[in-house]
């Protein structure tokens, strides 16, 4: 794997705080953004570029071995693992040390370490499983109603995942072979998807169902009557009684959110009645209101 200096592609130095990666980080993926540039390949790859270097600098882990590894930093555990830490020097075959220093290339040491022994005039070499790839995936409510692909990049690598209707906000995904690659031909890590979930509506979502508060007016809610209402897929007209009191809540059955993975079922819809009380009244009206008042009161 080429070595990618992130602090190069994301144009900041290496002191650089959270704050300047994500000013940079966004600076960056606008300008160069596939739908600002869609037939620019060239483009495009830098922002592959900058959704990796993003990806390892915004996380404080995946950096610090990053500064001290380089290239080689999601292999890092696999070093550590195996003494690494524990080990400052190697016997070579003259039976003296070698010191690791700073200008220490841990490629040629990851491969001296790990790159096997000669038995027989054949090479063993010791495989390592790539490392585990955590992730955010950013989603609005209305996007995840209904089952659809979308294009995710990780690691400069853009991978097209089916999203189910119904997933839920901090539902994590696993994609098994999608993380970073092995070592010596070792299988290579997965990737971990955790969704996060914008609410662009005015619904609630709690669960499978949703809820919604409906203005009601002061003269339907009285006398009954027709009711438009905004469902998720849709308006429908509910019949409402006469003499509807504030607050009432009305189900409509299977009105609801999609149940994660069983398609066709849906949860629930709770409309809950909020009467609107009229306002500038005329003179007659409010006559008229006394008298339904004095009525009231002889009752």
């Amino acid at each position: 794997m080429d070595y990618i200096d992130y602090y190069k592609i994301l144009e900041i130095d290496k002191n650089a705080s959270e704050a300047d990666i994500k000013r940079a980080y966004r600076k960056l993926a606008r300008k160069y953004h596939p739908d600002l540039n869609p037939k620019d390949e060239a483009a495009n790859k830098k922002f592959q570029q900058i959704n990796e270097a993003n990806e390892v600098l915004s996380d404080a882990e995946k950096r610090k071995k990053y500064d001290k590894y380089g290239k080689d930093w999601a292999h890092a555990e696999a070093y550590e693992k195996s003494g690494g830490q524990r080990q400052q020097s190697y016997s070579n075959q003259d039976g003296g040390g070698q010191d690791f220093g700073g200008d220490y290339d841990f490629s040629d040491f990851f491969s001296s370490m790990f790159g096997g022994t000669e038995t027989q005039g054949k090479r063993r070499r010791t495989q390592f499983r790539g490392q585990d790839i955590q992730a955010e995936f950013q989603l609005n409510l209305k996007d995840a109603y209904t089952t659809h692909k979308q294009v995710f990049t990780v690691n400069g690598k853009s991978i097209r995942i089916t999203i189910p209707a119904g997933v839920e906000n901090g539902q994590t995904i696993k994609l098994s072979g999608h993380g970073s690659e092995g070592m010596n031909g070792g299988p290579n890590g997965d990737l971990y998807i955790t969704f996060k979930i914008h609410n662009n509506t005015h619904f609630k979502r709690m669960g499978n169902d949703l809820y919604s508060d409906v203005a009601v007016p002061f003269y339907t809610a009285v006398l009954g009557g027709d009711l438009v209402v905004e469902t998720f897929e849709g308006k429908v007209k509910l019949k409402v009684a006469p003499e509807t009191q504030n607050g009432i809540k009305v189900k409509l059955k299977g009105k609801g959110f999609p149940i994660y993975k069983k398609e066709g079922n849906f949860g629930d819809l709770y409309i809950s009645y909020q009467i609107k009380m009229p306002t500038n009244l005329t003179e007659q009206e409010k006559e008229l209101f006394s008298q339904l008042a004095k009525m009231n009161n002889h009752e």
